[in-house]
């Protein structure tokens, strides 16, 4: 196992190279100055080229990836071109909020996924199976942005129930932070709660089929024995992998909520940075999210030796 976690650590060492790589080759490759979008209109060539100079961006593509890589290593991923403030000190504003709403929404979705998707495997072919399947299908189809203008219309201007925009830190007044991630939290986790529903059902209905679970019925065993102990936990092998995969649309589903509920957080930020032409914050974050997500699938591939004792890795 040390020797899988060293192999696995060094991959993904190489892919965040790529990543970053990639990443700060096309957003140069984009058309337009983002020195002209910084000083405005009004700015004169000498001014430009100067500021152009000062943030470095006259030198060669290569040696500004390998001076931007060495100080993004050491936690300094320059300064924004349009908050003119270190992008390290933005991620650590903006950050916390997304991280919170996305690590609820994942929680939300692994409970009630799990549970509901059990059931409904183990009542297959009731009227509870079937509403399941229709409202997982829906889940999954049903784009983000619209289940957020919904959320936006129904319970915050219609019923009034929970507010439509913005975001309040809870050492500031937590029941208003708690009021105000209810909806953020919910239209992230519907996605994720039906995959992880129709996937579990799917696991539990592949594995209640085997030998050992007819065997485990016949010697008398309860029925919450045989799914908690005996089927579940062979079951959520399948549904590990995919919540590691759901990281990454909780990442990506954070851009479009943010925006619709006009929530200060990474995603609202990288929207902002895009039309803005912010280089540092979107090669900054893609850095951080590739590190999050690397981190994610590593646990993800430890977690299958605990579920299933048979897998060792040489």
């Amino acid at each position: 196992m040390v020797n899988f976690i060293i192999r696995r650590i060094l991959q993904t060492v190489v892919v965040l190279i790529i990543v970053s790589f990639l990443s700060f080759l096309l957003i140069h490759l984009t058309p337009g100055d983002p020195v002209e979008m910084m000083l405005g209109p009004t700015a004169l060539k000498p001014q430009i080229d100067f500021t152009r100079h000062e943030l470095g961006l006259d030198k060669p593509f290569i040696e500004q990836y390998v001076s931007w890589a060495g100080n993004a290593v050491r936690g300094d991923f320059g300064l924004s071109l349009h908050y003119n403030v270190p992008v390290a000190q933005l991620f650590a504003q903006r950050f916390p909020i997304s991280g919170a709403l996305s690590l609820m929404a994942l929680i939300v979705a692994i409970i009630f996924g799990i549970i509901m998707g059990t059931i409904s495997a183990i009542r297959r072919g009731t009227v509870f199976d079937q509403v399941l399947v229709v409202l997982a299908t829906s889940g999954i189809c049903v784009p983000i942005f619209w289940l957020a203008i919904i959320g936006v219309y129904i319970f915050g201007l219609q019923l009034g129930w929970l507010p439509i925009q913005g975001w309040i830190s809870p050492t500031v007044n937590f029941w208003q932070c708690v009021r105000h991630a209810i909806m953020p939290v919910i239209l992230l986790a519907v996605p994720s709660l039906a995959v992880v529903a129709r996937q579990t059902r799917s696991s539990m209905l592949e594995v209640t089929r085997q030998d050992y679970i007819r065997t485990a019925w016949a010697k008398g065993l309860k029925e919450s024995v045989i799914i908690m102990r005996h089927a579940l936990k062979n079951a959520l092998i399948p549904v590990v992998t995919l919540v590691g995969l759901q990281v990454r649309i909780l990442l990506g589903g954070s851009v479009l909520v943010e925006t619709v509920l006009n929530i200060p957080g990474m995603g609202r930020m990288f929207v902002d940075a895009a039309f803005n032409k912010d280089y540092f914050i979107i090669q900054g974050g893609v850095l951080v999210l590739g590190v999050v997500v690397s981190v994610i699938n590593l646990l993800v591939d430890i977690s299958y030796s605990w579920l299933d004792p048979r897998i060792r890795y040489g």
